[in-house]
C-alpha cells in the first residue's frame, strides 16, 4: 500500500512539473510566433550572413536561441528552431556553434539582397586584377571578420609579389615611387591590413579621409563595441569580447604607434586606375600614388543619407552623434529607428535639461538589438524619450520642426535634430573604377568564419 501511495505521489509531483513545463514551452512559441510576425513586418529577410537551420537533424535542444547577442533573430516554433528576425543577423556564427548536432550552417541571403555587392573571389580580390575588397563592404559585418580579411588580403598579395604575378613580366620590380599596396581606409579591416603589410615588410601606405579608426571613431562617446577573439598582426592574441570604442581606439593607437604606422588622414580617394603596366595610380584631391595592389577598406555607411526635408541645410541638423554630453537643456528632436538613432536618442535624453523626441516612420522598432529594444521601452516608461511612431518630418526651422503624425501636423519646438536614416554606400565610386556587381557565394567564407571564432575560442581558454 505504502509503495503504491508513493507512486502515486511521485505520479503527481511529476505531472505538476511536466504540466508546468509544456506551459513554458507554450509561452515560448507564442513568443517566438509574434516575434516572427513582427519580422515579416519590419524585415525583407536576412541582409547578408544568416545561419541556415537544417530540419530535419534539429533535435530541438534551443540551444542556438539562447547564445545569439543580437536577441531574438532565432527561436523555438514546433519544437524546432527557426529565425524569427533574420535582418538582426550580423553573422556572429555562434548559433552553429551551439549546435551540438551541426544542423546550422552559415549562408549568405538571397540574390536580390545580395545585388548590390561587389563580386568577390575567395581571396577578396575584385573584378579588377589586384584590386581588394576587406570589412564591411564585401558583406560581411563585424570587427573579427574585418580583421581577418585585412590581414589574409595582404597575405595574398605578399605571395604574389614573391610570385611576380604583380608586374607585367613575371618579376618583383622594385621601384621607390610604387608601393607594393597602398591601402584605402584606416577602420579595422585597414589597420589590419597595415599591420599585416609591415609583418611581411611590404612597401605600403594607407589613406584615410577623415580619422584613424573610421567608423568607430565616430561612433558616439562609451558606446560599446562587440568582437571576438581574434590574431590581430603586430600584437598577438587579441582576447576582449566587449569594450569601449575609447578603448578600442587607444588599442590600436598603442599598436600603430609601436608599429611605425605609415599613414595619412585628410586624404579622400577620388580615382583609382590601373595602367598597362598592372600598376595602379591613386587620385586623391592633393596627391597622387601609385601601387601594385590596391586594398579598399571602406566600410558600407558611405556618405550619410539626406531627407530631402526643407529646411534639411539648417546648421542645427545632424547626422552624426560624438559627444552626447556637449548638449543640455535643449529641446531635440531624433529621426530613425534603428540602433543608431535608438542609441542617440537614449544618450541625449539623459543630459540635464534635455527634452528628447524620437520621431519613427513605422508603428514600432523591429530592427534594433534586443538590449536596445528593453533601454528604449524603460526610457519610454520613465518619460525621458518621447517616441513618435508613424511620423516623418516635413519642415526643419530656426526654432521648430514640423511632423507628419499619422497623417496630421505636428510642429514642436526645437533647438537640435539628428537624422539617421543610413548611409549610401560607395557603389558608384567602385563601379566607376571597373568593379562588378552581382551575387556572391560567400557561404564557405561565413561558415569559415564561425569555425574560426569557435577554434579561436578553444585555443585562447586552453593557453590563457
Amino acid at each position: 500500500m505504502d509503495t503504491i501511495v508513493a507512486l502515486v505521489v511521485a505520479a503527481v509531483v511529476g505531472l505538476f512539473f511536466v504540466r508546468g513545463y509544456l506551459k513554458s514551452l507554450k509561452k515560448q512559441e507564442e513568443k517566438a510566433r509574434e516575434a516572427a510576425a513582427r519580422g515579416a513586418v519590419f524585415s525583407e529577410g536576412p541582409k547578408s550572413q544568416h545561419p541556415h537551420i537544417d530540419t530535419a537533424w534539429c533535435i530541438g535542444c534551443g540551444g542556438c536561441t539562447s547564445v545569439c547577442p543580437e536577441g531574438d533573430v532565432l527561436a523555438m516554433i514546433g519544437g524546432k528552431a527557426a529565425i524569427v528576425n533574420g535582418h538582426k543577423c550580423i553573422g556572429h556564427g555562434l548559433c552553429a556553434e551551439a549546435c551540438p548536432v551541426g544542423a546550422i550552417t552559415m549562408v549568405l541571403a538571397s540574390p536580390s539582397m545580395a545585388a548590390d555587392m561587389p563580386r568577390l573571389t575567395p581571396e577578396y580580390e575584385t573584378s579588377v586584377g589586384n584590386l581588394f575588397i576587406v570589412g564591411e563592404l564585401g558583406g560581411l559585418a563585424l570587427i573579427k571578420n574585418a580583421v581577418n580579411q585585412g590581414r589574409d588580403c595582404v597575405d595574398t598579395i605578399a605571395g604574389r609579389l614573391s610570385a611576380g604575378r604583380l608586374s607585367a613580366d613575371g618579376t618583383r620590380q622594385v621601384s621607390p615611387d610604387v608601393f607594393d599596396v597602398l591601402i584605402v581606409g584606416a577602420g579595422p579591416a585597414g589597420i589590419s591590413a597595415s599591420l599585416r603589410a609591415i609583418e611581411r615588410k611590404l612597401n605600403y601606405i594607407t589613406l584615410e579621409r577623415d580619422e584613424i579608426g573610421g567608423t568607430v571613431a565616430k561612433y558616439p562617446r562609451q558606446k560599446l563595441v562587440m568582437t571576438s577573439p581574434v590574431e590581430f598582426p603586430m600584437y598577438g592574441k587579441f582576447k576582449k569580447t566587449e569594450l569601449s570604442k575609447e578603448n578600442l581606439l587607444a588599442f590600436w593607437n598603442v599598436v600603430l604607434n609601436r608599429a611605425d604606422f605609415n599613414g595619412r588622414t585628410g586624404e579622400k580617394v577620388e580615382d583609382i586606375k590601373k595602367g598597362a603596366d598592372g600598376v595602379f595610380t591613386v587620385v586623391t584631391a592633393n596627391n597622387q600614388y601609385r601601387a601594385r595592389a590596391v586594398v579598399l577598406a571602406l566600410g558600407r555607411t558611405g556618405t550619410p543619407r539626406k531627407l530631402g526635408v526643407k529646411g534639411e541645410e539648417l546648421p542645427q541638423v545632424m547626422y552624426r552623434l560624438i559627444e552626447a554630453d556637449h548638449y543640455i537643456n535643449k529641446q531635440i528632436l531624433v529621426v530613425g529607428g534603428g540602433d543608431s538613432a535608438v542609441e542617440a536618442a537614449m544618450g541625449l535624453a539623459y543630459q540635464a535639461g534635455n527634452q528628447v523626441t524620437l520621431s519613427y516612420r513605422q508603428g514600432a522598432f523591429g530592427r534594433i538589438k534586443e538590449r536596445n529594444s528593453q533601454r528604449i521601452a524603460d526610457s519610454i516608461r520613465k518619460g525621458k524619450v518621447n517616441v513618435l511612431f508613424n511620423s516623418t518630418p516635413v519642415e526643419f526651422t530656426e526654432n521648430s520642426v514640423v511632423l507628419d503624425v499619422s497623417g496630421a501636423r505636428q510642429e514642436i519646438p526645437n533647438d537640435f535634430v539628428w537624422i539617421f536614416a543610413g548611409g549610401t554606400p560607395p557603389n558608384d565610386f567602385l563601379r566607376k573604377i571597373g568593379v562588378a556587381f552581382g551575387m556572391q557565394d560567400m557561404t564557405l567564407d561565413a561558415g569559415n568564419a564561425a569555425k574560426e571564432a569557435a577554434d579561436s575560442r578553444k585555443l585562447f581558454a586552453t593557453v590563457g
